[in-house]
């Protein structure tokens, strides 16, 4: 089937840019235990409850009068904008769709069963806002029983080849009550079996589909380098692992890694390194298993994840070396540096995010648990390694994003989160 080239797309929302089931089916839940009620089984659950307006479902499966399905809908929705919405996730794909798309002009919107402030907050939540020309769910005082395309109509352009990009069929339905071709998705909740019954104008099996009926051509892929700095202690394991999921969250491919550590080599030699029992381990030989775990780590793990078009999110990379090594046990911060050349191999990260916090503010962190060999290598220690890194980051500016790390652990989360989507929204990444 050919592609045709058009000059607007509209957009489902729930099982088309995001999987909204976790957080629709627990504020359901929650609602339903409140009237004495529970979800039913898995495999029916999808079809009443995503995709198919909620009240219908209530109405249908349980036999519930108007009065009683309005009541189960406001507190689920009550739910939903609480705390549901954060449990959305974009499809992989989508983001690199939309941003393709939005970057040839092509005008976007939703149109959704979900309400409109509901939507709003989802998408906003997500960073897919700033994509989209108009949105259209139901309003105070629409009709619960709303049809999909009263919905379109809203934001249907005039004078423009528009096309509807839909999981259910619904949503092709819609579209072609208004005369205008629907692509249906099955990588959503809707089944090919439905979108074969609803007939549209195409079918997609993945977002990468959509590229060669929508007539765009699919980027290539783009990978990006995170490290995570700071002293022992300022929870960069923590906010490594927070970022990484929320950036998952939001659609973009992720690869968590760690140093020394995520290879078979370089965790036998993170074994060593933090050993306690290793204390006679001489100050140039931990430099040189540091750089070997970092050799195969770049080799066997980063590039490869940066060449298939991913964030990789690194706690520490060859920073914590020359701070380490270099400043902290003497080696010298220009010998360090020299040594893990080779095995940095010319690679450094795009953006370095250091979580600050003194030593001293580090260290009483660590009071709950033992400490490995670094952690106990004392003040003097910590103190050189502390102004390493500042010297690190005077000289390198761009690259740091200093973040405060005094906080609670959210609230740090928070502000690393912000700082690093301005950074990969300043060098490109969608």
């Amino acid at each position: 089937m050919s592609a045709l080239t058009y000059d607007a797309v509209i957009f489902d929302l729930d099982g088309t840019l995001t999987d909204s089931a976790p957080g629709i089916l627990s504020s359901l839940s929650q609602a339903l235990e409140m009237n004495q009620l529970s979800l039913p089984e898995e495999e029916i659950v999808r079809d009443i409850f995503l995709g198919p307006p909620i009240i219908t479902g209530l109405q249908n499966h349980y036999g519930m009068g108007r009065s009683q399905a309005l009541e189960v809908l406001r507190l689920f929705r009550a739910r939903y904008h609480e705390q549901g919405h954060l449990e959305n996730t974009v499809f992989p794909g989508i983001r690199s769709l939309l941003n393709s798309l939005s970057s040839r002009g092509v005008y976007l919107a939703v149109a959704t069963g979900k309400p409109q402030e509901a939507t709003e907050i989802v998408l906003k939540a997500l960073d897919l806002w700033r994509f989209f020309d108009a949105v259209s769910g139901p309003i105070d005082g629409d009709d619960p029983l709303i049809g999909k395309a009263a919905l379109i109509k809203r934001v249907l352009p005039q004078g423009k080849r528009t096309v509807m990009v839909g999981d259910r069929s619904t949503d092709i339905i819609g579209a072609r009550e208004l005369g205008i071709p629907a692509i249906g998705v099955t990588y959503g909740y809707g089944s090919h079996v439905e979108m074969e019954d609803a007939q549209p104008y195409a079918i997609a099996g993945s977002p990468e589909e959509l590229y060669s009926l929508l007539g765009v051509k699919q980027p290539e892929p783009q990978g990006y380098f995170i490290s995570f700095e700071g002293n022992d202690g300022a929870g960069k394991s923590t906010q490594a692992r927070f970022l990484a999921q929320r950036l998952t969250r939001l659609g973009y491919p992720v690869r968590l890694t760690r140093e020394p550590g995520s290879t078979p080599v370089g965790e036998q030699i993170r074994e060593i390194l933090l050993s306690n029992a290793n204390t006679d381990l001489a100050p140039m030989t931990e430099a040189l298993l540091y750089a070997a775990a970092r050799a195969q780590h770049v080799r066997e793990v980063i590039r490869p994840a940066l060449s298939a078009g991913m964030i990789v999110v690194s706690d520490r990379y060859v920073d914590s070396s020359i701070a380490y090594q270099g400043a902290g046990r003497q080696l010298g911060t220009d010998v360090v540096r020299q040594m893990n050349a080779p095995a940095v191999d010319g690679l450094m990260p795009s953006a370095t995010v250091f979580l600050a916090l003194s030593p001293q503010d580090a260290q009483k962190r660590q009071h709950a648990r033992e400490k490995d060999r670094l952690e106990l290598a004392g003040e003097a220690f910590h103190q050189r390694v502390d102004a390493a890194y500042q010297a690190i980051i005077e000289a390198e500016p761009d690259r740091f994003l200093v973040v405060e790390a005094t906080g609670h652990k959210l609230d740090t989360a928070e502000l690393v989160f912000q700082s690093v989507l301005e950074r990969l929204r300043r060098d490109g990444i969608a």
